[in-house]
Protein backbone atom coordinates (compact mmCIF):
# COMPACT_ATOMS: atom_id res chain seq x y z
CA UNK A 1 0.00 0.00 0.00
CA UNK A 2 1.47 3.80 -0.87
CA UNK A 3 -0.05 6.51 0.62
CA UNK A 4 -2.29 8.80 -1.76
CA UNK A 5 0.20 11.26 -2.09
CA UNK A 6 3.31 8.51 -3.55
CA UNK A 7 0.71 6.88 -5.61
CA UNK A 8 0.18 10.05 -7.55
CA UNK A 9 4.01 10.28 -7.86
CA UNK A 10 4.13 6.75 -8.92
CA UNK A 11 1.49 7.46 -11.42
CA UNK A 12 3.77 9.75 -13.47
CA UNK A 13 5.41 7.81 -16.02
CA UNK A 14 1.77 6.75 -17.24
CA UNK A 15 -0.32 9.96 -17.21
CA UNK A 16 0.03 12.78 -18.21
CA UNK A 17 0.76 16.40 -16.98
CA UNK A 18 -3.11 17.20 -17.21
CA UNK A 19 -3.95 13.95 -15.32
CA UNK A 20 -1.42 14.25 -12.86
CA UNK A 21 -3.23 17.51 -12.48
CA UNK A 22 -6.75 16.53 -12.25
CA UNK A 23 -5.97 13.32 -10.06
CA UNK A 24 -3.67 15.58 -7.50
CA UNK A 25 -6.81 18.24 -7.54
CA UNK A 26 -9.07 15.06 -6.45
CA UNK A 27 -6.39 14.16 -3.70
CA UNK A 28 -6.09 16.94 -2.34
CA UNK A 29 -9.77 18.18 -2.37
CA UNK A 30 -11.54 18.95 1.17
CA UNK A 31 -14.86 17.04 0.89
CA UNK A 32 -17.74 18.94 2.12
CA UNK A 33 -19.75 17.77 5.09
CA UNK A 34 -23.08 17.41 5.76
CA UNK A 35 -24.11 19.78 2.30
CA UNK A 36 -22.92 22.79 2.52
CA UNK A 37 -20.31 23.04 5.83
CA UNK A 38 -16.91 22.93 4.44
CA UNK A 39 -14.38 20.32 5.62
CA UNK A 40 -11.58 20.86 7.47
CA UNK A 41 -8.18 22.34 6.52
CA UNK A 42 -6.20 19.23 5.39
CA UNK A 43 -8.77 16.61 5.43
CA UNK A 44 -8.47 15.62 2.05
CA UNK A 45 -6.45 12.52 1.09
CA UNK A 46 -3.01 14.43 1.01
CA UNK A 47 -2.26 18.36 0.93
CA UNK A 48 -0.32 20.32 -1.75
CA UNK A 49 3.48 19.47 0.40
CA UNK A 50 2.81 15.91 0.58
CA UNK A 51 2.24 15.86 -3.39
CA UNK A 52 5.52 17.78 -2.98
CA UNK A 53 7.25 15.43 -0.51
CA UNK A 54 6.35 12.01 -2.75
CA UNK A 55 8.16 14.24 -5.79
CA UNK A 56 11.20 14.59 -4.00
CA UNK A 57 11.72 11.36 -2.34
CA UNK A 58 14.45 10.36 -4.11
CA UNK A 59 14.73 9.51 -8.26
CA UNK A 60 11.30 9.30 -9.67
CA UNK A 61 10.60 8.50 -13.35
CA UNK A 62 8.44 11.01 -14.52
CA UNK A 63 9.65 13.77 -12.21
CA UNK A 64 9.33 16.96 -14.96
CA UNK A 65 5.87 16.00 -15.41
CA UNK A 66 5.19 16.16 -11.82
CA UNK A 67 7.52 19.62 -11.58
CA UNK A 68 5.01 20.61 -14.12
CA UNK A 69 2.06 19.09 -12.68
CA UNK A 70 2.46 20.37 -9.18
CA UNK A 71 2.00 24.26 -9.62
CA UNK A 72 -1.12 23.73 -11.07
CA UNK A 73 -2.90 21.61 -8.55
CA UNK A 74 -5.29 23.59 -6.49
CA UNK A 75 -7.80 23.05 -3.29
CA UNK A 76 -11.27 22.93 -4.39
CA UNK A 77 -11.82 21.01 -7.27
CA UNK A 78 -14.57 18.84 -6.76
CA UNK A 79 -14.42 16.73 -9.89
CA UNK A 80 -12.28 15.92 -13.00
CA UNK A 81 -14.34 18.35 -15.49
CA UNK A 82 -14.27 21.19 -12.93
CA UNK A 83 -9.89 21.05 -12.72
CA UNK A 84 -10.35 21.02 -17.39
CA UNK A 85 -12.59 23.88 -17.20
CA UNK A 86 -10.22 25.76 -14.50
CA UNK A 87 -7.13 24.83 -16.66
CA UNK A 88 -8.79 25.94 -20.17
CA UNK A 89 -9.91 29.39 -18.19
CA UNK A 90 -5.94 29.93 -17.40
CA UNK A 91 -4.69 29.19 -20.28
CA UNK A 92 -6.64 31.34 -22.68
CA UNK A 93 -5.68 34.44 -20.91
CA UNK A 94 -9.17 34.48 -18.48
CA UNK A 95 -8.54 35.31 -14.61
CA UNK A 96 -7.97 31.87 -12.50
CA UNK A 97 -11.51 31.75 -10.77
CA UNK A 98 -12.08 30.93 -6.73
CA UNK A 99 -13.66 27.15 -6.76
CA UNK A 100 -15.49 25.97 -3.83
CA UNK A 101 -16.88 29.23 -2.97
CA UNK A 102 -19.51 29.91 -0.51
CA UNK A 103 -22.29 32.21 -1.63
CA UNK A 104 -23.77 33.95 1.26
CA UNK A 105 -26.71 37.04 2.09
CA UNK A 106 -25.93 40.19 2.42
CA UNK A 107 -26.24 38.65 6.55
CA UNK A 108 -24.24 35.91 5.82
CA UNK A 109 -26.33 33.48 5.47
CA UNK A 110 -25.22 30.52 3.70
CA UNK A 111 -27.31 30.07 -0.24
CA UNK A 112 -24.30 27.48 -1.26
CA UNK A 113 -21.68 26.83 -2.47
CA UNK A 114 -20.49 26.75 -6.35
CA UNK A 115 -17.94 25.28 -8.75
CA UNK A 116 -15.69 27.67 -9.55
CA UNK A 117 -16.73 31.66 -8.87
CA UNK A 118 -15.68 35.17 -10.04
CA UNK A 119 -16.89 37.15 -6.87
CA UNK A 120 -15.25 40.39 -8.05
CA UNK A 121 -17.41 40.25 -11.69
CA UNK A 122 -20.56 38.44 -9.93
CA UNK A 123 -20.48 35.84 -11.44
CA UNK A 124 -20.93 32.01 -10.45
CA UNK A 125 -20.54 28.49 -12.44
CA UNK A 126 -22.21 26.10 -11.69
CA UNK A 127 -20.84 22.54 -13.23
CA UNK A 128 -23.67 20.16 -13.01
CA UNK A 129 -23.15 16.37 -13.80
CA UNK A 130 -26.27 13.90 -14.79
CA UNK A 131 -27.12 13.65 -11.22
CA UNK A 132 -28.07 17.21 -10.54
CA UNK A 133 -31.08 15.87 -13.74
CA UNK A 134 -32.06 12.70 -12.77
CA UNK A 135 -32.03 13.45 -8.51
CA UNK A 136 -35.01 15.11 -7.70
CA UNK A 137 -34.17 16.28 -4.44
CA UNK A 138 -30.68 17.69 -5.82
CA UNK A 139 -32.60 19.24 -8.86
CA UNK A 140 -35.11 21.24 -6.66
CA UNK A 141 -32.29 22.56 -4.46
CA UNK A 142 -30.34 23.73 -7.78
CA UNK A 143 -33.33 25.42 -8.82
CA UNK A 144 -33.92 27.37 -5.20
CA UNK A 145 -30.32 28.26 -5.27
CA UNK A 146 -29.27 29.58 -8.02
CA UNK A 147 -33.08 31.81 -7.96
CA UNK A 148 -31.66 32.88 -5.00
CA UNK A 149 -27.94 33.71 -6.71
CA UNK A 150 -29.67 35.32 -9.28
CA UNK A 151 -32.06 37.70 -6.90
CA UNK A 152 -28.88 38.94 -4.95
CA UNK A 153 -27.52 40.10 -8.39
CA UNK A 154 -25.09 36.78 -9.19
CA UNK A 155 -25.11 36.06 -13.12
CA UNK A 156 -25.36 31.84 -12.99
CA UNK A 157 -23.53 30.01 -15.32
CA UNK A 158 -25.09 26.60 -15.77
CA UNK A 159 -22.46 24.04 -17.46
CA UNK A 160 -22.59 20.25 -18.63
CA UNK A 161 -20.45 17.76 -20.15
CA UNK A 162 -21.53 18.79 -23.57
CA UNK A 163 -19.86 22.37 -22.17
CA UNK A 164 -16.32 20.81 -21.53
CA UNK A 165 -15.97 17.26 -23.49
CA UNK A 166 -14.49 17.07 -25.93
CA UNK A 167 -13.23 20.33 -25.98
CA UNK A 168 -13.66 23.40 -23.71
CA UNK A 169 -14.38 25.99 -25.96
CA UNK A 170 -17.83 26.44 -25.75
CA UNK A 171 -17.40 26.53 -21.73
CA UNK A 172 -14.32 28.97 -22.13
CA UNK A 173 -16.33 31.65 -24.78
CA UNK A 174 -19.15 31.42 -22.69
CA UNK A 175 -17.54 32.67 -19.40
CA UNK A 176 -15.13 34.98 -21.26
CA UNK A 177 -18.08 36.74 -22.47
CA UNK A 178 -20.27 36.52 -19.32
CA UNK A 179 -16.65 38.66 -17.96
CA UNK A 180 -16.69 41.06 -20.35
CA UNK A 181 -20.35 41.69 -19.90
CA UNK A 182 -19.30 42.44 -16.29
CA UNK A 183 -16.24 44.44 -17.15
CA UNK A 184 -13.58 42.43 -17.27
CA UNK A 185 -10.94 43.41 -19.86
CA UNK A 186 -7.55 41.13 -20.33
Amino acid sequence: MTSPATTWAQLAPELSVDELIVLGDAIVAIPRVRGTIRGAPGSGLATIAQLETALNAGRRRGAAKLREALPQIRVGSASPPETLLRLALVRTGLPEPVLDYDVLTPDGRAIGYTELAYPGHGILIEYEGDHHRVDRAQWNRDIEKHAACVALGWDVLRLTSEHVYPRTDAAVRRIRDALARAGWRP
